[in-house]
């Protein structure tokens, strides 16, 4: 059977290395068109650049940016609208096009909780996202951006409660809240192992984080063994989406 094709769509450079590095490196080893849409920083910036290395590390093709400002960052877009001030129907119909452009069958975006940080950017990339992906289907909608596509499925990235103690302790910083998930929420548990050592160095490709100590630079502290136990494990969540049109089924392989 085929692989499906696969496309992430995270807030910032990094994201998509930290969450889904394992499975992203997974689909492109076997043969699937893969690919990631992150929605702020600038394709100018040196961010950008580093997001260029990582995807590569992953296999997951050129940078696909939006190119909104960082909620928190004003830096990563000089001149452009924070993603979270941004016209709704603007970013929506921005993902739509590179939905109908690449068509993916799997779509993985953050989970409705912005992951274990909560940060204000995965919790409306969350939101653009879910819409996007229906409304990538409806011929009456933005009919400028291409043909109708319908992704078959749509997965959240996220933590189970299980998990979280444990990953907030290596990942969250002292004093910060988890944001986590009960146990049977998870749907999908995939034991990425086999590809660590490239969604390792695709995290460390990230050395602006590193730098100024966040995720990635808390991830190159770690020894070996705490790192393989923070990153061999990626959590999803199957998101209830009906598709406009008939597609295959596909799900993340297990």
């Amino acid at each position: 059977m085929p692989v499906p094709s696969l496309l992430a769509v995270y807030a910032h450079p990094d994201d998509e290395s930290l969450w889904s590095g394992g499975v992203l490196a997974q689909h492109a080893a076997a043969g699937g068109r893969t690919a990631v849409v992150t929605t702020t920083w600038g394709a100018d910036t040196r961010r950008a650049a580093e997001l260029a290395g990582a995807l590569e590390i992953l296999g997951a093709g050129h940078p696909r940016m939006l190119g909104y400002a960082d909620a928190r960052a004003p830096e990563s877009a000089p001149g452009r609208v924070r993603l979270c001030d941004a016209p709704l129907d603007q970013t929506v119909r921005d993902l739509v096009a590179h939905l109908r452009e690449f068509r993916p069958e799997i779509v993985i975006t953050h989970d409705a909780y912005g992951g274990i940080t909560g940060h204000p950017d995965h919790l409306h990339t969350h939101r653009i996202t879910a819409l996007a992906v229906h409304a990538a289907g409806l011929e009456l909608l933005y009919p400028d951006t291409g043909a109708p596509w319908a992704p078959s499925a749509l997965y959240l990235a996220t933590h189970p409660h299980a998990a979280a103690q444990a990953l907030g302790t290596h990942l969250g910083g002292a004093g910060k809240t988890i944001h986590s998930v009960p146990d049977e929420h998870i749907t999908a548990i995939l034991d990425v192992a086999p590809w660590l050592e490239q969604k390792t160095a695709a995290i460390l490709a990230h050395h602006t984080e590193i730098q100024r100590g966040a995720v990635p630079g808390r991830i190159a502290n770690l020894p070996p063994t705490t790192r393989r136990q923070v990153l061999a494990t990626e959590y999803y969540t199957r998101y209830n989406h009906t598709p406009i049109t008939t597609a295959p089924h596909a799900t993340l392989t297990t």
